[in-house]
């Protein structure tokens, strides 16, 4: 009878080379699997969009002289004095609320902030004047407001 040495059985229960770089070829496939996964699942930004900072409001005429019109879903007002147009945004400065049109301007239904015709603060807490955005002209013939391109007050688009 044979006698087989402790050191013979441990080697039987080592895998081979083969079977060794076969786990860590699949070790490294699978990392990078999951790495790619993970970019695509968690990388991946989740945002809401809302409407289009850019918008068409209508045509010049749909607007009357002395017209003030607000649009809560963009939250501008649409302001027609004479041959010119504005778009003044309805967003109160101090925190956000939406601010309605008044005898004397616009007001905030939050914290009383108060403002003229061009969005001058005249009361409350309210920081800084309402925006005035950008009004052009498209090739269609309907005015577009951009909310991206604000520009000072008292700046009105000629129709």
């Amino acid at each position: 009878m044979a006698v087989v040495s402790k050191s013979l059985d441990k080697e039987q229960d080592m895998p081979s080379r083969r079977v060794f770089s076969w786990l860590a070829s699949m070790g490294l496939f699978g990392s990078a699997a999951l790495a790619a996964v993970s970019d695509w699942l968690f990388f991946k930004p989740r945002v809401t969009y809302g409407p289009s900072a850019r918008f068409a409001i209508g045509k010049p005429d749909d607007f009357p002289p002395g017209t003030r019109i607000s649009r809560d879903v963009e939250r501008v007002c649409i302001v027609r004095e004479g041959n010119r147009l504005a778009a003044i945004s309805t967003t109160c400065t101090h925190l956000g609320c939406i601010v309605g049109i008044s005898d004397t301007g616009f007001s905030c239904p939050c914290h009383g902030s108060r403002y003229d015709q061009d969005g001058t603060v005249t009361g409350g807490p309210a920081p800084k004047p309402l925006p005035w955005f950008k009004v052009t002209l498209a090739p269609n013939g309907e005015i577009e407001v951009d909310k991206n391109a604000q520009v000072d007050p008292g700046t009105y688009f000629n129709v």
